[in-house]
């Protein structure tokens, strides 16, 4: 195990931390909804945040094994800020966008707009949704950080 996580241990904590948060969609999807919705696994928005997991994991690793005093930490810190910040304001404004437009067209479906497609509605996060996915990534590095010792 240690030979595996010495490779990129930061790389494995951000890419661990996103599967689990994609893949922990799909129950969570069952439970609220009654049906199994597998496409979860790649589709963005919903509970947890796997962009708030990943550069989570990623900045808490990078603070572990380098220093929290570094500039390394402090741009991954940053970029991290930056990811979530836009994942619960411009992204969720986007879903709401997208909510409001599919309304429309199925309001005009009998006329000429029948045809078009509607727009995908979950694209950002609620702030619940992106610090579940920034504590998931930061119990992934912290894990990392343990077994790779």
């Amino acid at each position: 195990m240690r030979e595996i996580i010495a490779i990129n241990p930061v790389l494995l904590a951000a890419l661990l931390s996103w599967f689990l948060a994609q893949a922990v969609k799909i129950p969570i999807y069952y439970f609220q909804n009654g049906k199994w919705n597998f496409a979860l696994i790649v589709a963005s928005g919903g509970m947890p945040s796997s962009h708030s997991a990943l550069v989570s994991a990623t900045s808490y690793l990078i603070g572990l094994l380098y220093g929290f005093d570094t500039p390394l930490f402090a741009v991954a810190t940053v970029t991290a800020l930056i990811v979530i910040h836009d994942a619960t304001g411009v992204r969720r404004e986007a879903g709401r966008q997208a909510i409001a437009i599919n309304s429309i067209i199925e309001d005009l479906a009998r006329g000429k707009f029948a045809d078009q497609e509607k727009l995908r509605e979950m694209l950002g996060h609620t702030p619940l949704e992106a610090f579940s996915g920034m504590f998931l990534g930061l119990g992934v590095a912290q894990l990392i950080w343990f077994l790779g010792r």
